[in-house]
């Protein structure tokens, strides 16, 4: 497992992706990045940013949790689904964030199992 720390509006985020993922994890965001200002919707979310990536990750502070990388991507996909756009092709973007989402499901199943 490898973690992930977003910088957003309301602080640092830690996110647990499974170590041959993170990668693409990281690349979903740079697209995401680089679309991002091109959707022409009234309400577009703003994406926090990639920091740092690290393999260990001990947190002694309370204030703030690590979040599975499967819940991260439910919730940047609710949030994606949410855009009313019109002249950008909105769906590549989720179509991108579907796959990693369904990937991670895989990984969470199998776990399961």
């Amino acid at each position: 497992m490898r973690f992930c720390i977003l910088q957003g509006q309301s602080g640092l985020e830690f996110v647990a992706i499974p170590k041959d993922h993170m990668y693409q994890f990281v690349a979903l965001f740079r697209r995401l990045h680089k679309e991002i200002d091109k959707l022409t919707a009234g309400e577009v979310p703003t994406l926090p940013s990639v920091i740092a990536e690290c393999s260990d990750l001990e947190m002694v502070s309370y204030d703030h949790e690590v979040v599975t990388g499967l819940d991260y991507i439910n919730r940047l996909e609710a949030t994606f689904v949410e855009i009313q756009e019109e002249n950008y092709p909105l769906i590549s973007l989720l179509t991108e964030i579907r796959a990693f989402q369904a990937q991670l499901e895989y990984l969470a199943e199998e776990e399961e199992i």
